[in-house]
């Protein structure tokens, strides 16, 4: 039994020998296969990291390689500070090495010609004409007047509601302003998609008044005095004093 004991701790002692003998023979080699050869420091991730996750986060996730200057692929990043305010834009794989190109800033990320809603916020899409639209002069990151008319009744129901996308307005030149009737040119003759940013219960309003009634938008810039407004019937609107 003894004897037996003696045996299996000794093949234990070998088998741990041969383990950081090997170790140290692979270590041995890298350090061969890069003797004489120029290296460079580069960032790899090594672990998973998600789309949309901050530069800040990834001390943990990354791990620094020597690698032949031949292998380091343009454009990769050497320090996490470059990163700072950056956000991933597709997802990162271990292994790989970290490129600036796979970043970016968070308002770099939208679609073209938008604006993100507020937070919190849904947004919901009008189809209006151009004058109910400001004539088309509206464009992603105005604020506007939502008015409902209903039933022979009248009334602005939102006020400084956020434009988060415009389609179907004529696209001005460089240097030019939008084209319009008051700037000299042929005012939009087609329907324009206005995006709104709202909370869920202006949402309802909206898609009520555009269903049940009609909706007029007005231009609301910061500044815009919106007291006075009351609902207008046929009963008072000769009774406002509108001065």
């Amino acid at each position: 039994m003894r004897r037996r004991l003696l045996a299996v701790l000794a093949a234990l002692l070998l088998a741990a020998t041969g383990a950081v003998v090997l170790l140290a023979y692979v270590r041995g080699a890298d350090a061969r296969a890069l003797a004489g050869v120029q290296t460079v420091a580069v960032l790899v991730v090594d672990q998973p990291v998600a789309e949309g996750t901050p530069g800040e986060d990834l001390a943990g996730l990354v791990r620094t390689e020597q690698v032949p200057v031949k292998a380091a692929v343009p454009g990769g990043v050497t320090d996490l500070d470059a990163l700072a305010g950056q956000v991933a834009t597709v997802d990162l794989q271990p292994g790989e090495q970290l490129l600036a190109a796979r970043f970016a800033a968070p308002d770099d990320l939208g679609v073209p010609g938008t604006v993100a809603p507020p937070e919190g916020a849904s947004e919901v899409s009008i189809l209006l004409e151009p004058q109910r639209a400001v004539g088309g002069r509206l464009a992603a990151g105005d604020t506007v007047g939502v008015h409902v008319s209903l039933e022979g009744q009248t009334h602005v129901v939102l006020n400084r509601v956020l434009v988060t996308q415009v389609q179907g307005a004529p696209a001005p030149a460089e240097g030019e302003g939008t084209e319009t009737a008051s700037s000299g040119g042929a005012a939009p003759t087609n329907s324009l998609m206005v995006t709104l940013g709202l909370r869920p219960e202006q949402t309802e309003a909206v898609v009520f008044g555009m269903e049940h009634g009609t909706v007029w938008l007005s231009l609301e810039p910061e500044g815009v005095d919106l007291e006075g407004t009351e609902v207008l019937t046929p009963g008072n609107i000769y009774e406002k004093d509108f001065s």
